[in-house]
């Protein structure tokens, strides 16, 4: 396991981010959120996926009022996401959220933020700072002529400045950008600044493609070095997959034991099975497994039982047949239309 960062470890809800406690998957809806119904569905979905936090958009009052039901019928920390006006904050806090997501320095000034401060403490709520590229402070991108790390990294300090001048520190940071150099090096640069946790993510990534591989780079390769506690990817599309993505780089990690990991060789010009379609049939049926085992589709019935020798069971074939095996060790011969049915009748016994 990678050795993290230490960190303060902060309590949300019913759960801990920092510290010991294990890196969480994010989502936000893009529902109404004065729809309760259609953002209750979306946030069970989410849910059901494997999300650990969940975040809603605060436009306006309505919204915010929306919270109450929302909070209520939801077991899990619920974030309002607010801009520029600090009743909505306190209307979200009246309303039960789990967490607050803000940037200080347009919330009001500092007496607002002094009061959004107190009233957290007080309720045991702790504020998300949200620095993006996209709306550095004008100062700040006179100073360092455009968007850098350095200027992200101090416009989050300055953000967790008005919060610690106001005794709250109950804080986690992101500091995003939609370029995953600058997003890396801008979180490297404040993790040797802070012991606040680190929420990770590369903003605006993109579709699902370019949006995985961007935020796979991105998040992968903090985690890699140790840095963040709580991760959210952000795709142009079905939510769902966000916490797919998530969910998968903190397994390709070893952060996370939970559920199916699947390998699969890419094929050549010995394969003599319809690889990738048996490989893809076999990883729709363990979509929604909690089985924690890693599979494998190999292609070579002479080196794919060896080549997957750390896989718990899988499958290997040519030539119109194909074999099962455990830890390596081959157990059943079945014809190549047989062997995803067989493979799965052997999961199932584990």
């Amino acid at each position: 396991m990678i050795e993290r960062r230490p960190t303060r470890k902060i309590k949300i809800k019913n759960m801990y981010v920092g510290g010991d406690s294990k890196i969480s998957v994010q989502s936000m809806t893009n529902t109404d959120t004065r729809n309760v119904e259609a953002t209750l569905d979306q946030a069970r979905a989410l849910m059901v996926a494997g999300c650990d936090i969940i975040r809603v958009a605060v436009p306006d009052l309505e919204a915010a009022e929306a919270l109450k039901e929302i909070t209520r019928q939801l077991p899990i920390p619920v974030v309002a996401d607010i801009h520029f006006d600090y009743r909505l904050a306190l209307k979200s806090i009246e309303n039960g959220i789990s967490k607050l997501r803000i940037n200080p320095g347009n919330i009001g000034g500092k007496d607002k933020v002094r009061l959004l401060a107190e009233v957290c403490k007080d309720k045991g709520i702790p504020i998300r700072v949200g620095v993006n590229s996209g709306s550095l402070e004008k100062d700040l991108l006179e100073k360092y002529g455009h968007v850098t790390p350095e200027a992200l990294v101090e416009s989050a300090l300055r953000h967790v400045e008005l919060l610690e001048d106001a005794n709250f520190y109950d804080t986690i940071i992101s500091i995003k950008s939609s370029d995953v150099m600058t997003m890396m090096n801008s979180y490297r640069l404040l993790s040797k600044e802070v012991d606040y946790p680190l929420h990770l993510g590369v903003t605006e990534a993109g579709t699902p493609w370019r949006g995985t591989i961007k935020s796979s780079v991105g998040i992968g390769g903090l985690l890699s070095e140790g840095i963040g506690d709580t991760i959210r990817v952000s795709l142009t599309g079905d939510s769902i997959d966000e916490i797919k993505v998530g969910r998968e780089i903190l397994k390709s990690l070893g952060h996370l034991k939970d559920g199916i990991e699947f390998v699969s060789c890419p094929t050549c010009g010995r394969t003599q099975i319809d690889l990738i379609g048996i490989a893809n049939q076999v990883e729709d049926a363990l979509k929604d497994s909690k089985k924690n085992i890693k599979v494998a589709v190999m292609g070579c019935v002479v080196n794919g039982p060896g080549e997957a020798r750390e896989a718990d069971i899988g499958i290997a074939g040519g030539n119109g047949m194909g074999l099962i095996f455990k830890k390596g060790l081959i157990i059943r011969r079945v014809k190549e239309e047989e062997l995803v049915e067989a493979l799965l009748e052997e999961i199932d016994k584990l």
